[in-house]
């Protein structure tokens, strides 16, 4: 039963031009801004290859939320969502799918377009005048991220059930910690560090990743916290789903 439903939510994606036409362009995104730094230079002397490499993930973590959010919330919007709770009653599976296939192509997001970005910035930037960064299992670490956020997308769609809200909220959580982080005095850093872009500076080792920007915790710690608060999300989420009315 799961597998047929993951593979109706596979085929969605693929006929929806919104689902299939956003993960390509998250994939594209990373190794166009590392072409742009490569290019430009556009690095702090202390910085890493593999933290300019990758600043382009940081965007890509807030498109792929919004992603996640849209596999969800196109069905409310078209009420298809009816026909295929009719067809599959059992909700927890229809949503077991749609997390399924979100950890997928995300995974396969975030592992193509790091992997891109670094090869473009390796090629581009000068390595006697940068520290080069150590890149395994930092990548891996940042190829991680994508699944989480689109997971965390997948729960803002079923919370709010519109393409609008779940889409601004996601982009909130992948931008706001940022700006709202230097207001807050002490408090700051611990705000900017719980932001995904937060986890992929300090994964990417990048000089923006200064503990008194983004406190102390470390870049595993932290991506343990973003899956820790994306699984609770999606738990909250399932209680949704099966509660009440779609």
């Amino acid at each position: 039963m799961l597998a047929a439903q993951v593979r109706s939510e596979a085929h969605k994606v693929r006929s929806v031009r919104s689902l299939s036409a956003l993960p390509l362009l998250t994939t594209l995104l990373g190794p166009a801004v590392a072409l742009l730094v490569g290019l430009t230079e556009s690095l702090r002397p202390d910085d890493t290859v593999l933290g300019g490499s990758l600043t382009g993930a940081e965007l890509g973590l807030a498109l792929i939320g919004a992603w996640g959010a849209l596999l969800v919330t196109t069905e409310y919007s078209t009420g298809t969502l009816w026909a295929v709770l009719a067809a599959r009653p059992r909700r927890q599976v229809v949503l077991a799918a749609k997390t399924l296939v979100a950890v997928l192509v995300a995974s396969t997001v975030g592992t193509l377009s790091g992997s891109l970005a670094l090869t473009l910035g390796t090629t581009l930037l000068d390595p006697s005048k940068y520290a080069a960064g150590d890149a395994f299992p930092a990548l891996l670490g940042v190829a991680a991220c994508y699944p989480a956020m689109a997971c965390l997308g997948v729960a803002a769609g079923v919370a709010l059930r519109s393409s609008a809200g779940a889409v601004a909220l996601m982009l909130s959580v992948a931008v706001l910690p940022g700006i709202l982080g230097p207001l807050l005095g002490g408090a700051g850093p611990w705000v900017s560090g719980a932001s995904p872009s937060a986890v992929v500076a300090k994964l990417a080792q990048s000089s923006d990743a200064a503990p008194e920007l983004l406190g102390t915790l470390g870049g595993w710690a932290a991506l343990a916290v973003m899956f820790g608060y994306s699984m609770l999300a999606l738990a909250g989420a399932g209680v949704l789903f099966d509660r009440r009315d779609v």
